[in-house]
């Protein structure tokens, strides 16, 4: 286990459900989970049954039919709020994952992203309340601080749907709490598997949007073990940020194919220059937990003890132009070296 590592997290005999389970996110988690635990059920919800099936082969080659046997998969949408509270019933933890996040779609489907990240947080809320879930986890993006773009606009409602359910909880008891980081180097649709593809294709020079662009960095191993630390030290109504790294484009274009030329195309529509975690106007709600920001709830309403940690200057802002740590062209090939399925690594002798 990495930095991010859940050291107190005990998920034996815990019935877990994670929404949008077939996405990058989702697979890596419910491989983590039976690698590392024996969960009593371990659902995946998610609407494309070829993913599904797809899963379940490729879990059941890797895991065998013991852990298997906690495995359910359970067709479904985040839209369809009756289906949501059936695969809810005996749940203990929901880790909602489900959204649509690619920013140029978005712009131009704008209501079918309103009624997956929007509504659909809604409905997953009601759902848990309906059910008496204990703990609920949201992922969330760097790109809801401060949007300019519809989907960060909706992961921002998204994050105040789930922050504000806490106070709807009444003796039912959920908590629900958000956890906001930056780009995942190994997930569908960001840019490293792009250039991945386009330098096995043969490619000459590489796209980039704009030569000045950073980014916030995170493996999919590390997106997993912080979801499951901050399940682990949540009380409910936080936005959890993770201390990563930076790097800018170029380097990452350069890291990956030094021999090529890059090409700049543009910055797509609603895609900023640099990406933001806490804004200056959230630092005043916001505590250093050492290896993690943790924004803490503006209006509480219910029982909740606060997390212990040195609050930070009313000034400060966490942005991917300003950090303090840097990745370079080693550090990055590292990154993607050891971010590698859980089971996988202890075969390789990890």
């Amino acid at each position: 286990m990495g930095r991010f590592a859940a050291t107190n997290l005990d998920l034996d005999g815990k019935v877990i459900l994670v929404t949008g389970g077939t996405g990058s996110f989702g697979r890596r988690f419910v491989e983590t989970v039976l690698a590392r635990s024996r969960p009593r059920k371990l659902i995946v919800y998610s609407r494309d049954e070829l993913k599904q099936s797809e899963m379940q082969i490729d879990l059941a080659e890797r895991f065998g039919p013991e852990k298997m046997g906690a495995m359910r998969f359970f067709l479904g949408d985040v839209r369809d709020r009756e289906r949501l509270s059936l695969a809810f019933r005996g749940v203990d933890i929901v880790i909602h994952a489900a959204a649509l996040k690619q920013v140029p779609a978005a712009e131009y489907n704008p209501s079918e992203c309103i009624h997956t990240n929007v509504l659909g947080a809604e409905n997953v809320v009601r759902a848990c309340l309906a059910n008496r879930i204990s703990q609920v986890i949201a992922l969330s993006t760097d790109k809801a601080c401060n949007p300019i773009n519809l989907y960060g606009a909706t992961k921002l409602a998204s994050d105040k749907t789930f922050v504000a359910a806490n106070n709807l909880s009444g003796d039912i008891g959920t908590r629900f709490s958000v956890v906001r980081y930056g780009n995942v180097v190994g997930s569908r649709g960001s840019v490293i598997p792009h250039f991945q593809r386009l330098i096995q294709r043969g490619a000459t020079e590489l796209p980039i949007t704009d030569a000045r662009m950073t980014r916030f960095l995170i493996t999919l191993t590390e997106g997993v073990d912080f979801v499951l630390s901050s399940l682990d030290q949540m009380r409910g109504g936080e936005i959890f940020v993770p201390k990563i790294p930076s790097m800018r484009i170029t380097d990452i274009a350069s890291a990956m194919a030094p021999s090529l030329p890059t090409r700049v195309i543009g910055i797509r529509p609603g895609e900023k220059l640099h990406e933001m975690m806490i804004s200056a106007d959230d630092a005043r709600n916001t505590v250093d937990l050492g290896d993690r920001f943790a924004i803490e709830p503006a209006f509480v309403e219910y029982t909740r003890t606060p997390l212990t940690g040195a609050r930070i200057a009313e000034d400060f802002s966490y942005a991917s132009d300003t950090n303090d740590v840097w990745l370079d062209a080693p550090g990055l090939n590292a990154m993607l070296a050891a971010d590698q399925p859980p089971d996988r690594r202890r075969r390789a002798g990890d």
